[in-house]
Parts: structure tokens; sequence; C-alpha cells
């Protein structure tokens, strides 16, 4: 079993939701620049995503990043504290990310449906194997914690 690797391909996706974040404040910023917002355009939430619709792409993918990543997030911890962080685990743990940033550069730099939208579905494809996979190993690791438990003589 590995221990604490599993922990980088985490470490790497919330890099990609901090560059994300970076590119949402950058893209407004600069379009507050050269279009300055009158009052009225950041009064509501609804005035201000119409205001900043021409560089919404990168808020788009951030709000993305914040959806089933919080699963991927849930995982890692549990991996850890049960000692289920395998290879297995943790080869999974890679392509799940390398498929978020091939999805974040489909929607924020090709914006391309095309791109990321394989890339999202295969990703909870690849999510949904680590949860199953998750739950199979803490339920023979159950099995054979209770079968232990048995044989043992008090």
């Amino acid at each position: 079993m590995q221990t604490f690797a599993i922990l980088w391909p985490a470490i790497a996706l919330a890099a990609l939701s901090f560059v994300v974040m970076v590119w949402v404040a950058v893209a407004r910023a600069g379009y507050m620049k050269s279009n300055p917002p009158r009052p009225d355009d950041l009064a509501t939430s609804e005035a201000a995503m119409r205001y900043f619709q021409p560089v919404e792409m990168p808020a788009n993918n951030l709000r993305n990043l914040f959806e089933a990543p919080v699963l991927f997030f849930a995982l890692i911890p549990l991996l850890l504290i049960t000692h289920q962080a395998s290879h297995v685990q943790v080869a999974l743990a890679w392509v799940y990310v390398a498929l978020r940033v091939i999805h974040s550069l489909g929607h924020v730099v090709l914006r391309k449906l095309s791109v990321r939208a394989p890339a999202f579905w295969v990703s909870v494809l690849i999510l949904m194997a680590m949860w199953i996979g998750f739950a199979v190993d803490i339920a023979s690791a159950q099995s054979a914690y209770d079968a232990a438990m048995d044989n043992m003589t008090i």
C-alpha cells in the first residue's frame, strides 16, 4: 500500500483550481479595465453575470471544479485513514486529474465541447471506479477483520 502518494494528484487538482481562480480574476479585471462597469452592471448577481458574460468561461470552469471533484477530494482522506491508497487508486487519481486538466483546457482555451464533454464523462467514470474500488476494499478489509476477530481467543 502506498501512503502519501495519493496526495500528489490531490495537490495537482488543487493547483489547477487555483490557476483557474487566478485566470478568472485576471480575465474579469482586464474586462473591467477595458469596459468600465456602471453601478447597475454590478447591482445584482444577474446583472453582474450579464456584464461579465464575455469573459465567463474561466468562471464556468471554476464552478465545474467544485462539482464532481468534491467527491475526489472527499475520497482522498478516506483512502489515507483506511490505508487503502493502493497503486491502482493512485494511478486512477492521476488519470482523473489529467482528464480534469483536459476538461479545463477544452472549456477555457479551446472552447470545444467535443474535447471537454468526453474528458468530463470519462473522468466521472474514473471517479466512480475509485469509489467502487474503495467500497470493495473496505468490504474485503471488514471481512478479514471479522474473520480474525472470530478466531481470537480471550
